[in-house]
């Protein structure tokens, strides 16, 4: 773990921060003005304050958030020496591909720990921390794919589902105590994030048109400085697709979803 000097300027904690979309968001939020916090379980964590921009603080945290233990530790950090925490981004997380008859329980157990058990543990140091405070903003990532049923993705869209149904409520009950809750949801990017779900060889794996990671948290990020319950990030196909989304029957968009996520669809 890296350790800065602590300034005056506020401070974000950013999880799952290594690569991708969470990268971006700790830039973001340095670009901002924040000093941050990233925190993510692989060594990559450790060459992030060299890809911050201006005269921020940087700190860094390797640990496993998918563990109650790694969630307590990032908490005792973030308030060390009674520091306040002025936003928190609760990004990381994970995906598992495949049908579900033949996936590994294992895996996506271990999924719903981080996409879920994890967001709510440490949404939990947040808002007391942040109620008690009267100010405060949070950050859920949140996915297109909590919009619809997601065939060979099923537990993974559930998980987001979960995240952008809890943010949502809990905006509502903070609404009034200075906090604001925002949710973001994003269509395929171009990160790891397939490679890593094993999602490689599907129609959404291999698209051409993901999204540009770094379009994506900007986004995000503006929809949290303005205080905004939700925003699809992306490029206007995306935000197109969300809207759609909402307008058509389950039943039909898990058939679309389910052709693009199923395994050897992109050969």
């Amino acid at each position: 773990m890296l350790v800065q000097t602590p300034t005056t300027r506020p401070f974000a904690v950013v999880t799952g921060a290594s690569s991708g979309i969470g990268l971006e968001l700790a830039k973001q939020f340095a670009a901002g003005g924040y000093d941050v916090l990233v925190a993510a379980e692989d060594e990559a964590v450790h060459d992030v304050p060299a890809q911050l921009a201006g005269t921020v603080t940087a700190e860094v945290l390797r640990t496993d958030l998918s563990t109650r233990e790694g969630v307590e530790e990032l908490w005792r950090v973030a308030t060390a020496g009674g520091r306040a925490v002025d936003a928190v981004a609760l990004h990381a997380g994970v995906g598992v591909s495949g049908t579900f008859v033949d996936t590994d329980l294992e895996d996506e157990l271990q999924m719903v720990r981080l996409n879920v058990d994890a967001v709510v543990r440490l949404a939990k140091h947040a808002t007391r921390h942040m109620v008690g405070r009267g100010e405060g903003r949070m950050l859920f990532t949140s996915s297109l794919a909590a919009r619809v049923p997601a065939p060979h993705q099923a537990v993974y869209g559930a998980s987001k589902a979960f995240v952008q149904s809890f943010a949502q409520a809990l905006r509502q009950e903070v609404e009034g105590a200075g906090v604001v809750v925002t949710t973001f949801l994003p269509g395929p990017t171009d990160t790891e994030f397939f490679d890593r779900a094993g999602a490689q060889d599907t129609a959404m794996g291999q698209t051409s048109l993901k999204d540009d990671p770094a379009k994506v948290a900007k986004q995000a990020f503006a929809a949290l400085q303005k205080g905004r319950d939700h925003v699809v990030t992306g490029s206007l196909a995306t935000k197109v697709q969300g809207a759609v989304a909402n307008l058509l029957p389950n039943k039909l968009t898990a058939k679309g979803q389910g052709k693009l996520a199923e395994p050897g669809s992109g050969d």
